[in-house]
């Protein structure tokens, strides 16, 4: 149960969850004899090249089981459900809206079907606790095709932290992509300023004016960027317009400071560039209120292939940052540090505690002090639409002991450490 909304936008512009460079990894596999599992997960799409053998035969970028086997002479052939499986921690928990399972340069050697499962672990599991977690059919066992990347849509609006994806009965899978929107757990941010930009928090760059050269994704994307190609860079402006790239913060929140990288743009970095904010927790639309913006930093000189970073006086919460470039050209990075307002992390928290897994919510409840009568009943009144909801459930609580009572006190103070509300 989930009040996360369904994004317009195709399910590919949406965060890779399964990225290296958020911290996702191959924790557990049963077979990889012939290409590692690691393979999954590698950034570039696949390669082939031919005849290029190793000790196992034809070498394959991507993740490949040896051939399955029956029991016996009598049973040569494996049975229906004998198949091959590799789980993936994703780099951070989030909504999952879509998954690409690639078979890419596999032909002769594909898995017939596959499924792809994911559940909500918290904390960092063991391989055990894999085997005891509860998981859910995101993509039920579908028919593949060899050399091809099949995109399944999810609906499923659930917290995930990981993925198991499974192939029957053997073969290869180049790549698996898992796209959705990053959930943070809210506590983990509490007291810390941090990027509210960055893609492991949520941030996402959900609008551009120019994706010519490079992806406005790039801008929030973890670490520095190694090479021009890995930042956002636009086509040569013939007009005496503007380029710009708008990012919803992972948060509502104040912006104390921005950094506005230019590395590896030397001959082609923006001359000048400047910040407007929006607050969309008034009701809002920003990429239709075009008089709500506000500035946040006046258009400043930016010099090539240099790390520009920038103090600024704390004023309005923002819910959106536009960074505007003069005329064009390109960024390696744009980092905006910051702290949640009480208001932004209230919102944050009730998002994440609509997608959490039923079992999960009731724990943190009480882990924050209800009691598990309490938390069961609040859990299954999701999802809580905002502030005002979360209070009439509350209320709704039985037993009730009056409005300044020592036991509504209690559910005060508790609902207000875990939802800020």
């Amino acid at each position: 149960m989930s009040s996360v909304t369904t994004p317009s936008a195709p399910f590919t512009e949406l965060v890779n969850l399964a990225s290296r460079l958020l911290g996702a990894g191959v924790v557990a596999t049963n077979e990889d004899t012939f290409a590692d599992a690691e393979n999954l997960l590698v950034a570039k799409p696949a390669e082939f090249r031919a005849h290029t053998f190793g000790h196992k035969g034809q070498i394959m970028d991507g993740w490949e089981s040896k051939r399955r086997r029956g029991v016996s002479a009598e049973q040569p052939h494996p049975t229906d459900e004998d198949h091959d499986w590799a789980v993936v921690r994703l780099g951070v928990g989030g909504v999952i809206r879509g998954v690409i399972v690639d078979t890419a340069h596999f032909t002769g050697n594909y898995p017939e079907t596959a499924s792809v499962q994911a559940a909500s672990i918290p904390g960092h599991p063991s391989v055990e606790e894999l085997d005891d977690a509860e998981w859910t059919d995101l993509v039920p066992r579908t028919a593949l095709r060899g050399d091809t990347a099949h995109e399944f849509e999810v609906t499923d609006g659930t917290r995930y932290t990981h993925v198991r994806l499974n192939i029957w009965p053997d073969g290869g899978v180049a790549r698996l992509r898992v796209h959705g929107e990053v959930l943070t757990d809210p506590r983990e941010l509490d007291g810390l300023t941090f990027d509210l930009a960055a893609q492991e928090f949520g941030g996402v760059a959900e609008a551009a004016s120019d994706r010519y050269f490079s992806s406005p994704h790039n801008l929030n994307a973890p670490g520095r960027a190694s090479v021009m190609g890995e930042g956002w860079e636009t086509r040569r402006r013939r007009d005496k317009a503007n380029d710009w790239v708008r990012i919803a913060l992972a948060g509502g929140g104040e912006v104390l400071a921005a950094e506005v990288d230019t590395t590896h743009f030397v001959a082609n970095a923006p001359g000048w560039a400047d910040l407007v904010g929006y607050d969309a927790s008034t009701g809002g639309d920003p990429s239709t209120d075009a008089d709500g913006w506000f500035p946040i930093l006046p258009r400043t000189r930016l010099q090539p292939d240099t790390r520009h970073r920038l103090r600024l006086d704390a004023g309005r919460p923002v819910t959106h940052v536009r960074i505007n470039v003069y005329p064009d050209g390109g960024l390696a990075r744009l980092r905006l540090t910051g702290r949640l307002t009480g208001a932004g992390r209230a919102a944050l928290a009730l998002r994440w505690f609509n997608a959490l897994p039923a079992g999960e919510a009731r724990t943190a409840l009480v882990e924050a002090g209800l009691e598990a009568e309490e938390a069961t009943a609040l859990t299954a009144a999701r999802p809580l639409a905002d502030a005002a909801a979360t209070t009439a459930a509350v209320s709704a609580l039985q037993p009730a002991d009056g409005p300044d009572g020592e036991q509504s006190s209690r559910r005060r103070s508790a609902i207000w450490r875990l939802l800020g509300v």
